[in-house]
C-alpha cells in the first residue's frame, strides 16, 4: 500500500518534444548531475551552458564531465573555454576509453548519494558507466565519423549501485534539450555577463550598440566571449516565449474544465427535473 508520496528535493527537467507546452521529468532525487560533452567533433560550449541552466534550476550539484580527452588535441584549450562559461562550477576531464581522470571522478560520486549522468547521445555516458562499475553493464556505440554524432544506444533509465556506495542513474541521450521554467537559473548561469551589466551606462541596457555597455567593452578587451553573451539573449528569448505560450494554454485549459463542469450540471438538472415530472 502507498501511504505517502514524499516530495522530491530535486528535478531534471525539460519541455517536452514537440509542440505540447509541458514539462518531462528526466531524473529526480538527485544530489549531483554529471554534464557530460565530448571533447570531439561535437563539442559545443554552448550546448554544456544550456544544460547547467537547466540543472542549477533543478536543485541538484552540476558537474561537468568532459569525456573522449585521448581524441582531443587541445586538451588545455577546451577546458580553458569551458571554464570561462561555468562560473566556477567544477570541470572534470577524463576519458572513458582509457581511463584517464576516473580517479578525479570519483571525488564526486559520494557514498549514498545519487547521481545521474546528463548529455547528448554518443558523449559516452554508457561507457563511463562500465568504467566505474569495472565491467560491461551498458551497451555502448561508436559515433559517425563524419560529425561525431551519436546513436540512440541507452533507451530508458537505469540506476546501479557503484562499488563506492554511490547510486549512478544512466539516461537516454538527449537530442534536445529545451529549458523549462529556467529564468532564476539563467542568472545563475551568466553570473558574470551580470556582474558587467552592473555597471553599464544604463539600467535597461541590451548590450548592443548603447554608448556606455560595459558587456560590449569586456567582449572587445577580449575579456568575454561575443558568442556567449549571444546565448545568453538566445536562452533568455526561449525561456519568454514559453511562458507567453504557457499561460494561455493554462487558461485555456481551465476554461475548458469549468465548461465541462457547467456542461454536467446541466445534463444532471436536465435528468433531475425529467425524474420529478415522471
Amino acid at each position: 500500500m502507498i501511504r505517502e508520496v514524499l516530495a522530491r528535493k530535486s528535478r531534471f527537467v525539460r519541455k517536452s518534444p514537440g509542440k505540447r507546452m509541458e514539462e518531462q521529468v528526466i531524473a529526480a532525487n538527485v544530489d549531483t548531475a554529471l554534464l557530460v560533452s565530448a571533447m570531439d567533433g561535437d563539442f559545443s560550449p554552448r550546448r554544456v551552458e544550456r544544460y547547467l541552466a537547466q540543472c542549477w534550476e533543478s536543485g541538484a550539484k552540476p558537474v561537468v564531465v568532459l569525456n573522449k580527452a585521448d581524441a582531443c588535441r587541445e586538451v588545455a584549450a577546451v577546458v580553458r573555454e569551458i571554464e570561462g562559461c561555468v562560473a566556477g562550477t567544477s570541470v572534470c576531464v577524463l576519458s572513458a576509453r582509457t581511463g584517464q581522470g576516473f580517479g578525479e571522478l570519483e571525488k564526486f560520486l559520494t557514498d549514498g548519494e545519487t547521481i545521474v549522468l546528463l548529455g547528448s547521445s554518443g558523449v559516452g555516458k554508457s561507457s563511463i558507466v562500465n568504467r566505474l562499475m569495472g565491467r560491461a553493464v551498458q551497451e555502448t556505440q561508436d559515433v559517425r565519423e563524419s560529425d561525431s554524432k551519436g546513436m540512440h544506444t541507452t533507451t530508458a533509465r537505469e540506476i546501479f549501485v557503484l562499488p563506492g556506495g554511490a547510486l549512478l542513474m544512466d539516461t537516454p541521450g538527449l537530442r534536445e534539450l529545451q529549458l523549462w521554467n529556467a529564468e532564476e537559473a539563467l542568472q545563475e548561469t551568466f553570473a558574470d555577463i551580470g556582474e558587467l551589466a552592473a555597471n553599464c551606462r544604463f539600467s535597461n541596457c541590451t548590450h548592443g550598440s548603447e554608448p556606455g555597455c560595459a558587456v560590449q567593452e569586456a567582449i572587445a578587451k577580449g575579456e568575454l566571449d561575443a558568442a556567449r553573451l549571444e546565448n545568453q539573449k538566445k536562452l533568455e528569448r526561449e525561456e519568454k516565449f514559453q511562458q507567453r505560450k504557457i499561460d494561455p494554454e493554462a487558461k485555456q485549459e481551465e476554461k475548458q474544465r469549468v465548461k465541462q463542469i457547467h456542461k454536467e450540471q446541466k445534463e444532471h438538472y436536465r435528468e433531475a427535473k425529467k425524474g420529478r415530472k415522471g
